[in-house]
C-alpha cells in the first residue's frame, strides 16, 4: 500500500482512480478501461513531477521521514556483502538503533556504521525510531577504532531525528559519548565516509558524519534541530515548523552550496521510497566515488584534510 504526504493528496486520488479502474477490470473481463487508466497515468506523472519540482524545504523534511524510504539496513543488505555486525559498548549493552560491523564493498573490505529506524511498529520500537542511546555511539566508536587499527575505510549512513534525550541516556552520558564520536571521527587515519540517507539530526549526525567526504541525497536533510523544536523555541508555536524550516537552510542543495555537503545524489522522481533500487545503486556509485577520491591519501593527509574541512565551515556562502 503507498503512503501519501499531505500535499501528494491529489495525486492520491488520480493514482487511486487509476487503479480502481483496473480493478474493475480484473473483475469483469469484458470491461475495457485502460486507455481510461493510462490517461490517467500520465495525469499524475505530469502532476508529480510538478510536485517535486518545487519543494520548499518542509516538504523536504517530509519526503526524507517518509516511511518507506530505504533505510540503513536496506543499504547495507544491497551495496555491501560478507556483512559480520558488531554489537554492543563492552560498558552498557547494545544499542539497535546503531548498526554496523565489518563488510566488504564490492572487493573493498570496509566498516560500515549507520542510524536504523525500523520499517514497521515492532522494529520501529526496537530500533528507538533511530534515536541512538550513549551505547550506540561507544558501539560506533569500538568500530572506528577497529578500522583505524586495520587501515579499513569507514562507511557512516545517517538516518536520525537525533540522538535520544531520555532520562538513562542521559545519566549513562549522551552528551560524552556524542562528543567522543565525534572526537573519534577526527582522528581515524583512514578514509572517512558519510552519506545522510534521510534525517541528519543535530550531534546525533554529527556524531558519525564529520567525515572527509559529506554526501546528501536530493531530499535528505541536515539541521541543528527539527523544524519543529526550532519553531518552539524560537516562536513558541511548532505549527510554525514551515518558517523554521525555511530559515534552518537544511536542504541538500542548501548545505551543498554553503559548504557543508560535498554532493548531492539524485533521487528517482517522487523520492527514493517510490524506486528504493535506484536509489540505492546511486548511492553506492557515490560511495565507490568518494572513496576512490581518497585511495591515494595517506592517514595523516586525511586526518588533515579532515579538521581542515570543518575549521573551514562557515567562510563559504555566508551572502547566500
Amino acid at each position: 500500500m503507498t503512503h501519501y504526504l499531505d500535499f501528494e493528496k491529489p495525486l492520491a486520488e488520480i493514482e487511486g482512480k487509476a487503479e480502481e479502474l483496473r480493478a474493475m477490470a480484473r473483475e469483469n473481463e469484458d470491461m475495457d478501461i485502460e486507455d481510461e487508466a493510462k490517461a490517467l497515468d500520465v495525469k499524475a506523472d505530469a502532476l508529480l513531477k510538478d510536485l517535486y519540482a518545487k519543494l520548499t524545504p518542509w516538504r523536504k523534511c517530509q519526503v526524507a521521514r517518509h516511511p518507506d524510504r530505504p533505510h540503513c539496513r536496506d543499504y547495507i543488505d544491497a551495496l555491501f556483502t560478507e556483512y559480520m555486525p558488531l554489537a554492543g559498548d563492552r560498558a552498557f549493552g547494545d544499542d539497535h538503533a546503531v548498526m554496523g560491523g565489518l563488510a566488504r564493498l564490492g572487493d573493498r573490505p570496509v566498516v560500515v556504521i549507520g542510524h536504523e529506524k525500523g520499517n514497521d511498529t515492532q522494529s520501529r520500537i526496537e530500533r528507538n525510531f533511530g534515536m541512538a542511546r550513549p551505547e550506540g555511539y561507544r558501539k560506533a566508536i569500538r568500530l572506528m577504532e577497529m578500522a583505524d587499527k586495520f587501515g579499513l575505510p569507514v562507511v557512516t549512513l545517517v538516518d536520525t531525528p537525533g540522538a535520544y534525550p531520555g532520562k538513562g541516556a542521559e545519566e549513562r552520558g549522551q552528551s560524552e559519548a556524542i562528543a567522543r564520536s565525534t572526537e573519534k571521527c577526527l582522528q581515524v587515519g583512514v578514509p572517512l565516509i558519510t552519506v545522510i540517507i534521510g534525517e541528519g539530526g543535530s550531534g546525533g549526525a554529527v556524531a558519525f558524519a564529520t567525515a572527509n567526504r559529506v554526501a546528501m541525497l536530493e531530499h535528505s536533510v541536515y539541521s541543528v534541530i527539527s523544524p519543529e523544536g526550532c519553531a518552539s523555541i524560537l516562536w513558541k508555536d511548532s505549527d510554525k515548523m514551515r518558517e523554521a524550516a525555511e530559515a534552518l537552510r537544511l536542504t541538500a542543495q542548501d548545505l551543498h552550496r554553503l559548504g557543508v555537503a560535498d554532493r548531492v545524489i539524485p533521487e528517482p522522481l517522487g523520492g527514493a521510497h517510490r524506486d528504493r533500487q535506484t536509489a540505492i545503486a546511486a548511492v553506492g556509485a557515490s560511495i565507490a566515488a568518494m572513496l576512490a577520491d581518497l585511495e591515494n591519501m595517506d592517514g595523516k593527509d586525511l586526518v588533515d584534510a579532515r579538521r581542515k574541512k570543518f575549521l573551514s565551515l562557515g567562510s563559504k556562502g555566508l551572502a547566500a
